[in-house]
């Protein structure tokens, strides 16, 4: 059975909206896009490419899958793993408005019964199944405890506006941290295992 893990590249303030570039999402008035590119370094490439060397396939939402179409296809450069991964292995797509995806291999999974289709999909691989971006997606699988690992990068930058990782009226709930890293520009590199519900206490009780 296949892991699901999301990596996802947030700010100090946690957001997580359009990191790549200018264009790539400007819904709601959104002005900041291409936050993360002043802090792009081997650091954070090495980091990167580690974490796609253990793809089985990706699932993606909607709107991702339409901004990685539009670019990798045309970058698939010999040797890349990042490309190499995101072109050749399969991509789900949670979605209930995309019917016919051209950027394969790709299969859209039933909105409607979208839980057991990400379990169906599970058990039926190797490796990881890995969730990049896909900002409501990842919010709807977090408050369904269907994550089993979260890679954070967390970028040295406040934008004070944009979609956040974990909005208002998440689960509480507890992580491990199992690894860290810092690159050389200061991105933080988290990666979390969910241990279940929050606990509470009185510090220094």
């Amino acid at each position: 059975m296949a892991e699901l893990t999301l990596t996802t590249f947030v700010t100090l303030d946690g957001v997580m909206q359009a990191p790549g570039g200018p264009e790539e999402d400007r819904s709601e008035g959104f002005e900041y896009g291409g936050w993360a590119a002043p802090y792009v370094d081997e650091g954070m490439g090495e980091f990167v490419t580690e974490v796609f060397g253990r793809a089985g396939a990706f699932l993606l939402g909607r709107k991702t899958y339409e901004i990685f179409a539009g670019y990798w296809p045309e970058h698939d450069e010999p040797g890349d793993p990042v490309a190499g991964g995101l072109n050749r292995l399969h991509k789900y797509v949670a979605s209930t408005t995309l019917e016919d995806p051209a950027w394969g291999p790709a299969t859209v999974l039933d909105g409607e019964h979208l839980q057991s289709e990400i379990v169906r999909v599970k058990d039926a691989l190797e490796g990881e199944l890995q969730v990049h971006g896909s900002g409501q997606l990842a919010q709807w699988l977090l408050a369904r405890d269907l994550v089993d690992e979260i890679n954070l990068l967390v970028f040295p930058v406040v934008l004070g506006a944009g979609r956040r990782l974990f909005p208002t009226g998440g689960l509480p709930t507890a992580y491990e941290l199992t690894a860290s890293r810092t690159t050389p520009v200061g991105t933080a590199i988290h990666t979390y295992r969910p241990t279940g519900r929050a606990s509470f206490g009185t510090v220094g009780a």
